[in-house]
């Protein structure tokens, strides 16, 4: 990897982390998770966006492995799954499910777009 390349992950991750932050700071304070739905939905849609629109490898690394690397958060996901499914399963079922199936989707139709 050489340096411009790891500059460009940092780069993006950096802006990415902080996207994320921001918004789930702004949006997590009711009783369900939107801010890590919305940074997760959107990071697909970015990735799908970016390997659909022929992109020079530099790009991907800043857009895809970077910005959307850093933007999404699965570990986040998975310990909001687990607090949701002990106070209330249904509303940790509608979470994964628009979670992995809206990304998937939003990917997609991301991909399709360019």
């Amino acid at each position: 990897m050489t340096l411009l390349e790891m500059a460009m992950i940092g780069l993006g991750g950096f802006i990415g982390a902080i996207l994320r932050y921001g918004l789930s700071k702004k949006m997590n304070q009711e009783k369900f998770p939107y801010g890590t739905l919305v940074v997760n939905l959107l990071g697909a849609f970015l990735i799908g966006l970016v390997f659909g629109s022929g992109l020079s490898p530099i790009w991907v690394l800043l857009l895809a492995s970077g910005l959307a690397g850093a933007l999404t958060t699965f570990s986040t996901l998975h310990k909001e799954l687990i607090e949701l499914w002990h106070h209330e399963k249904r509303k940790a079922i509608s979470y994964a499910v628009i979670t992995y199936g809206g990304g998937l989707l939003l990917a997609w139709i991301g991909y399709l777009i360019l």
